[in-house]
């Protein structure tokens, strides 16, 4: 019974190991199939070398990407009510809200950080598609929310990355209702003369589309990124047609006019200094300490 214990069991146990690490040190290109060694990938921005596929970040990896030095401060974030309609489909709410805490290490799908990016201060939101979709609730909408009342006491632009699936159909009406209270909180941002750029990532859609990510004073959006309300696919059975190549990609909304730029991963952080700038914001002396996180 020894000898098994000791020698044939963490033999197994080693085997199982190493062959759950070999799966996770590739990435596989949905486009092109190009398997890609997990730190090049990362190296890289989650950006595929060879086909410039942008793969989706987590929260933390958008913002150390973003912000200079990988330096930042997160906002603490309001509480609100768990679970308001005690809502139950296969499973309860609450366990879906506990499963994507401990997957993303959030308590909820946007968070909130001030730093500096090129020397400007700015305060960012990001909305993490890993998080339930990134859809849209009462904890996601105080926080852009706060992250709004943010940039205009601090008197810095804000930059909202957009990523999201719609309304969080879990809350109902409560999701609904951060559509105008997110849409006014933009409004006093615009009377305070705070500058707005949104960065839409793959995919935004729903309601999320239909309010704040498309109420910028500038819109940008990584290639290839799914961007609109209904889904392609509802839209070609509701009108019975077959849709234009590329309809509801970022390249395709740039040539008709719903966004004004599409920029590459590696771009944005000089894109949005530089806009920042010529909005009215003015870079911080060289010598001042950077926020810690």
């Amino acid at each position: 019974m020894s000898w098994i214990s000791n020698v044939v069991r963490p033999k197994i146990r080693s085997l199982l190991n190493k062959r759950e690490v070999a799966q996770n040190l590739w990435i596989k290109c949905p486009e092109t199939g190009e398997m890609v060694f997990h730190r090049d990938l990362e190296a890289n921005q989650f950006v595929i070398p060879g086909s410039g596929y942008h793969m989706r970040m987590t929260t933390q990896q958008r913002l150390d990407a973003f912000f200079d030095g990988s330096q930042y401060e997160m906002l603490p974030m309001p509480d609100v009510p768990i679970d308001p309609l005690k809502f139950r489909d296969e499973r309860r709410y609450t366990e879906r809200l506990r499963d994507a805490r401990a997957k993303t290490g959030a308590i909820d799908a946007v968070q909130v950080a001030t730093g500096t990016v090129e020397n400007v201060a700015l305060v960012a939101a990001v909305q993490d598609f890993a998080f339930m979709g990134g859809s849209l609730g009462m904890a996601a909408g105080e926080a852009i929310i706060t992250g709004m009342i943010a940039a205009v006491e601090r008197r810095q632009p804000f930059v909202l990355f957009a990523g999201s699936g719609g309304a969080r159909m879990q809350e109902g009406v409560f999701s609904l209702m951060q559509l105008p209270r997110t849409t006014v909180a933009v409004e006093a941002m615009r009377e305070a003369h705070v500058p707005y750029i949104v960065v839409l990532t793959n995919p935004t859609m729903g309601g999320v589309t239909a309010s704040y990510a498309m109420l910028g004073d500038v819109h940008l959006a990584e290639p290839g990124a799914l961007i609109g309300f209904a889904g392609p696919r509802v839209i070609e059975q509701t009108i019975r047609e077959k849709l234009p190549e590329g309809f509801q990609r970022s390249e395709f909304l740039r040539e008709h006019g719903m966004i004004d730029v599409v920029v590459h991963r590696h771009k944005l952080r000089e894109t949005i200094s530089r806009l920042a700038r010529l909005l009215g914001a003015e870079p911080l002396p060289a010598n001042l300490p950077v926020a810690a996180e």
